[in-house]
């Protein structure tokens, strides 16, 4: 039986952050569920670096449709799980049943891979308390009021799991969540 991972987003995600973990995950052999408040075509965004912005640019993305509803998620199913970022985060953390899903990966020690923005989610979820983690660097003080201690580094490993800046990162970022699938979720 092949192992399936889940990826949680929604709306406004960042596209590379979604499509480049599916389709890594897919190419080492997982099988990958993207899971959205309801099954449906989403729409990402494209968050980019322009001279003489103070902040990313925000343009329209790619769109992929949900395989399935947070509600229709059993945890259980699966080894892993991939939290995008882009602006999606932002509202799914008040997503009680997302919140639920999340706790159960980390109560259970299962591997977790969050980028840019995904660790509001993990925050949400009060699982950063006492790990250490990097965000896209606006997040640094989200990050510490959530009781982590916040690197500003290409990856962060703390245990099961795997956090990144943002989409500049993601060679690294995988590397580091495939190591550690290796060894706690082979791909068959």
């Amino acid at each position: 039986m092949t192992t399936k991972i889940l990826v949680v987003t929604g709306d406004a995600a960042e596209s590379l952050e979604v499509l480049y973990p599916y389709q890594r995950l897919r190419e080492e052999g997982y099988e990958v569920h993207i899971a959205a408040p309801t099954r449906k075509t989403l729409r990402f965004v494209v968050h980019d670096f322009e001279p003489g912005f103070d902040t990313y640019t925000e343009k329209p993305g790619y769109t992929w449709p949900a395989d399935l509803a947070f509600s229709e998620v059993d945890p259980g199913q699966y080894a892993a799980v991939v939290i995008p970022g882009g602006r999606a985060p932002e509202y799914l953390r008040n997503d009680p049943e997302l919140r639920k899903i999340l706790k159960s990966f980390f109560d259970a020690d299962k591997p977790v891979a969050q980028i840019c923005h995904g660790p509001l989610l993990t925050a949400a979820a009060d699982a950063l308390r006492g790990r250490r983690v990097t965000a896209y660097p606006a997040l640094e003080l989200d990050m510490q009021a959530a009781g982590a201690t916040f690197q500003d580094s290409e990856a962060v490993v703390d245990g099961t799991l795997v956090s990144a800046r943002a989409w500049p990162d993601h060679s690294a970022w995988m590397r580091e969540f495939l190591t550690v699938l290796r060894t706690k979720a082979p791909a068959t």
